[in-house]
């Protein structure tokens, strides 16, 4: 070996080699037959996260990744940067909601803050009011405030709350006025559940029990309704598979309720994954009484993902017969989507963001967006079929909206992009302006003004084209050295950005390229675009992210030995495939709390939930897609592998911890290539939700630390010292 190749050979392993070697994962072994297909599962004994030696690994393997990334030089400078980021910001506000009365409801962060609080002000100019402070709430915890929702006159606030990142905790109950919590506490909930029109009666679906690992504690839920005032035990259940066996409630399903004010009906939806509403509805007045008369209101088949409503009408988005699709209107007197009418039909170029979806006196606002990254801004007047696209103040990736009720005339959008911080504007119907109403403080990135967004498409195996976003530093070479971060998803008609995130765009501050590849799965392009990667159709999802990671190369953006990816929760399913399937073409894979092992996903608590996207065992064409999407099954011993950073979260609800252990186990086991393997288990948190300012920062480091490092960023590689 030449000389040169040695030191650079020693360089990159430096951190591993300075230290013993993480242990190996005991491993015994179980064989499944799936349609008569044998499949041997080396690591079984990992899902028992409650064996001794199981834990003694996991722990073992995190100490290891630790002292090796924090090892990493360069990686205490980014989380500096990212503090001063942070410091630059007076105050970050988010989640905002207006009742009717103009109280504003919000999340506020400012720097000195590791979780945001909870704050009130009487209207945009009131004075602003601190109601409460979950890093203050009990002497020695920092919880976390999950979700939180007014009344419509303001009078109370409901909200979870919960620690370490587990997000199933309680709700409590706080009188604006005097800012004291109600004495009740509402145990094992996520958010803030729902207050029907009286103000005093809270809609909330309890667990069976807390225990993260129990299949049974999510399964035959039911929701409940609470008056303010009274003890828990009296709450009764209202919506349930208990209550109402005829109306197929499934055992995964969550049942929820409310009242909608303006139609005055109760509504009953059966919630998973699936984005097709699946509703019930009834007199409004009779959800309080035994026995509701509920009838269809929406069922899956009508592909229905959202609605909204004023006194006359029910307006509804749905992708039947329509990619991209439609907005539909039936009267709430006698609701039938058989018979509902055609508002808005399908563009051929836009897909409807159908959460941005909403009502005002002046009529219905939505949003249209163009390959997942042009928004536009559309109104239509009531009482009128004409469409009106709004001139935006500026341009515009992302759009959402707010409102205040179907009576008031208020709306405000806020805009953003890439490169760009969120502006909020308020817009004025009767005149058509926009005033810009900031409720964050307006910051400065100077370090940012000259990057380039390039939006293309390119490709895919199959010659379907996929959009590519692109962010880099004016100048940048085109010669295949630039280290490039892909970060992707594909999965629940999720779209992935335009996200404007200083922590990421330091990766082009080492001259790098920051890649999304807006992959099959995701919503960019509407329903069909979702479809096209989901149960049968999955693979189209990891083989875009490839066809766009092999544009990147012959285009000369960079190449092989550059590219890192990066995807989390179910974007772990891109990222291992990927990986798997061509790693020869990454430098670096990095999933962050991934579904690896998705044949076996049934077999944990948030598993069967997931059925509607990505498939069950029990059929076989399902399960055959399962087992394709499967990256733990799909390791090849010999195989040389890019270097990878796994992560879990030992108290995350959604992707039990078992799933990336199992695949570092097996990864760490079959890799042929010299490139480390970590995995690291933080045992502080779950699955990113609630984690505070400064351990996210710290994620991002390891992210981007471990990225620049293989991808050849000199900064970033350790000192010849180190070996020492």
């Amino acid at each position: 070996m030449k000389p040169t190749l040695l030191l650079a050979a020693l360089l990159a392993a430096a951190p591993c080699l300075a230290q013993p070697g993480p242990p190996a994962a005991p491993a015994v072994a179980a064989t499944d037959t799936y349609f008569g297909v044998p499949v041997t599962d080396p690591y079984r004994n990992l899902e028992n996260l409650d064996d001794a030696a199981v834990q003694s690994w996991m722990k073992a393997q995190s100490e290891y990744a630790r002292r090796t990334l924090d090892a990493i030089p360069g990686r205490s400078a980014l989380i500096e940067r990212m503090k001063d980021f942070d410091s630059r910001k007076a105050a970050r506000v988010s989640e905002l909601r207006v009742t009717d009365n103009d109280l504003y409801f919000y999340f506020k962060s400012r720097p000195q803050d590791q979780q945001p609080k909870l704050y009130c002000r009487d209207g945009y100019q009131g004075r602003e009011v601190l109601l409460f402070d979950p890093e203050n709430h009990e002497t020695g915890k920092v919880f976390n405030i999950t979700g939180f929702s007014p009344t419509n006159d303001g009078s109370k606030v409901s909200f979870g709350l919960t620690e370490k990142g587990a997000e199933l905790g309680r709700t409590l109950i706080l009188d604006v006025n005097t800012r004291k919590l109600y004495p009740e506490q509402l145990l094992l909930t996520r958010g803030g559940g729902e207050w029907l029109p009286d103000n005093q009666t809270l809609a909330y679906l309890p667990y069976n029990n807390g225990d993260l690992k129990d299949m049974a504690a999510r399964q035959n839920t039911q929701c409940r309704l609470h008056r303010v005032g009274t003890p828990v035990a009296q709450d009764q259940p209202v919506f349930s598979s208990q209550l109402y066996p005829k109306l197929g409630i499934r055992s995964s399903d969550y049942p929820y309720v409310g009242i909608d004010r303006d139609t005055k009906l109760a509504y009953g939806f059966l919630y998973s994954v699936d984005r097709y509403l699946h509703g019930y509805y009834a007199p409004a007045a009779a959800l309080t009484k035994p026995n509701v008369p509920w009838q269809p209101l929406f069922r899956p088949a009508d592909e229905v993902t959202n609605f909204v409503t004023d006194e006359q009408y029910i307006y509804f988005v749905t992708a039947k017969n329509t990619p991209r699709q439609k907005l539909m209107r039936m009267p709430a007197a006698q609701p039938n989507v058989a018979a509902a009418e055609v508002l808005v039909p399908e563009s051929p170029d836009e897909a409807i963001k159908d959460e941005q979806l909403k009502t005002t006196k002046d009529g219905l606002y939505f949003v249209r967006v163009r390959n997942g990254v042009q928004a536009k801004l559309y109104f239509l007047p009531r009482n009128s079929r004409s469409v009106q696209e709004l001139k935006l103040p500026q341009p515009a990736g992302l759009i959402e909206l707010v409102t205040k009720n179907a009576q008031s005339p208020d709306l405000w959008a806020t805009l953003g992009g890439w490169t760009t911080d969120r502006q909020r504007y308020r817009y004025t119907a009767a005149t058509g302006r926009f005033t810009s109403e900031p409720l964050s403080s307006e910051v400065q990135y100077p370090e940012f003004a000259n990057l380039v967004v390039e939006e293309i498409t390119v490709p895919s195996h199959d010659g379907v084209p996929v959009p590519l976003s692109l962010v880099y530093r004016k100048g940048t070479p085109r010669n295949g050295t630039a280290p490039t971060l892909m970060v992707g998803y594909g999965a629940y008609s999720k779209s992935t950005g335009p996200f404007f995130y200083p922590p990421y765009l330091l990766w082009t501050q080492q001259g790098g390229v920051l890649a999304v590849p807006h992959v099959r799965g995701g919503g960019e392009l509407g329903e069909e675009w979702h479809k096209a990667g989901q149960k049968t159709t999955k693979p189209n999802t990891w083989k875009d992210l490839i066809a766009a990671a092999q544009y990147l190369v012959q285009n000369q953006y960079t190449s092989p030995g550059k590219i890192a990816i990066n995807g989390g929760s179910a974007g772990g399913i891109l990222v291992g495939r990927a990986m798997t399937e061509r790693p020869d073409l990454f430098a670096v894979a990095i999933p962050e709390v991934g579904i690896m092992n998705a044949v076996r996903m049934e077999n944990s608590p948030n598993g069967p939930v997931n059925v509607p996207e990505f498939g069950t065992v029990q059929k076989e064409d399902e399960c055959k897609a399962l087992l394709e999407m499967d990256a733990y099954h799909h390791l090849q011993k010999g195989a040389k592998y890019p270097a990878t950073l796994v992560t879990a979260g030992f108290n995350d609800p959604r992707v039990i911890a078992w799933q990336p252990a199992k695949f570092a186990a097996r990864l760490q086991a079959s890799t042929a290539s010299d490139k480390p393997v970590l995995f690291f288990t933080d045992y502080e948190a779950g699955h990113g939700i609630g984690d505070s300012k400064l351990k996210q920062f710290e994620t991002m480091a390891d992210l981007l630390a471990f990225g620049l490092w293989h991808t050849g960023v000199p900064t970033f590689q350790p000192k010849v010292t180190a070996l020492k």
